[in-house]
């Protein structure tokens, strides 16, 4: 993730590009990880992350990640808050993310929608496509040879397709997940505060065109704060190991 520079303030709306409050940031980049280890319900692992919750395979090598989900309603109160939903391959144990997502901010009391992709640790390009609360989401990234990638987002409600081609020497391509993130950073290089977004799903999650759950190494990723609670819950994998929710607990 990269650090947040300074920037004027944007008129807030319930659908548009990334949000400003005196400085800008970027969603996306690598997991903080805070530890692993065994788990039950049939999971080879477990880990905490600052940042990440949701599932990853991470003992393969990853050519595509793909799934679907519903854009969830940002309840804003006060001070602003934060909410990326994503797919990606890397970022779990390397230092590079090839992804793609949308994002609900709050600025205040007014939350705010859009699209984006990155290729970390590259900087966030936002897409300048309308995103409402209640969008239809499928989104995929796959390894096409040479460092490229191609990367494919869609909102089937909004009726628009984004698809670029990118190129990032040096990736491990060795995890694929499927990810809700708290975005970092604050000046000091904290986390941003998790925006309630209430409950949402995922599902038809695949990493090389097989259920996430099937692709190896599957881990279970808990998003805790500095004290060790749980900031949202995961479901367990689904029967086809497709799809799992996730449901907001708290901001830090």
């Amino acid at each position: 993730m990269l650090a947040v520079v300074a920037a004027a303030a944007l008129t807030a709306s319930s659908a548009s590009a990334a949000p400003f409050s005196g400085w800008r940031f970027s969603p996306g980049g690598p997991a903080h990880l805070m530890g692993h280890g065994s788990f039950g319900h049939g999971l080879r692992n477990q880990a905490e992350s600052t940042n990440w919750s949701g599932y990853a395979a991470t003992t393969g090598t990853y050519t595509s990640v793909s799934a679907s989900w519903v854009q969830p309603t940002g309840t804003c109160s006060r001070g602003d808050h934060y909410a990326a939903f994503w797919v990606g391959l890397d970022g779990y144990s390397s230092s590079t993310v090839e992804q793609t997502g949308s994002e609900v901010d709050c600025v205040g009391r007014t939350a705010q929608y859009y699209a984006w992709y990155e290729m970390y640790p590259g900087p966030s390009e936002n897409y300048p496509n309308t995103v409402k609360a209640g969008d239809h989401f499928s989104a995929s990234v796959t390894y096409i040879g040479n460092n490229r990638y191609t990367v494919t987002i869609s909102d089937s409600t909004q009726h628009w397709t984004q698809t670029t081609t990118q190129a990032l020497a040096g990736a491990a391509r060795s995890s694929a997940e499927v990810i809700v993130e708290a975005p970092c950073c604050t000046f000091s290089g904290g986390i941003l505060p998790l925006t309630d977004f209430g409950t949402m799903s995922f599902t038809r999650s695949n990493a090389n065109g097989t259920a996430i759950g099937s692709a190896g190494g599957v881990t279970e990723i808990i998003m805790v704060d500095n004290r060790g609670l749980a900031k949202d819950s995961i479901t367990t994998l689904n029967s086809t190991g497709t799809g799992f929710g996730a449901t907001w607990l708290r901001s830090n």
